[in-house]
């Protein structure tokens, strides 16, 4: 029962910091599209690019969620 418990802990506070990490990703898009500004995304193949934060802003969820 013991094991189950921090198990369950565990995966609370991974979700609480994923949760954190997806609200200031989203804030630093914001604030980089508010003033016009780009950033680098990469993508699973380790290719990036740059891409104005504007363009980026419009194709996020409103609840983002970052691959961890």
């Amino acid at each position: 029962m013991k094991a189950q418990t921090k198990d369950a802990n565990w995966n609370e506070l991974s979700e609480k910091i994923v949760a954190g990490v997806n609200k200031a990703l989203r804030k630093l898009v914001e604030t980089s599209a508010a003033n016009d500004k780009s950033l680098v995304v990469g993508d699973d193949q380790g290719n990036f690019k740059t891409v104005p934060a504007k363009e980026l802003l419009k194709n996020l969820p409103k609840q983002t969620s970052f691959p961890v």
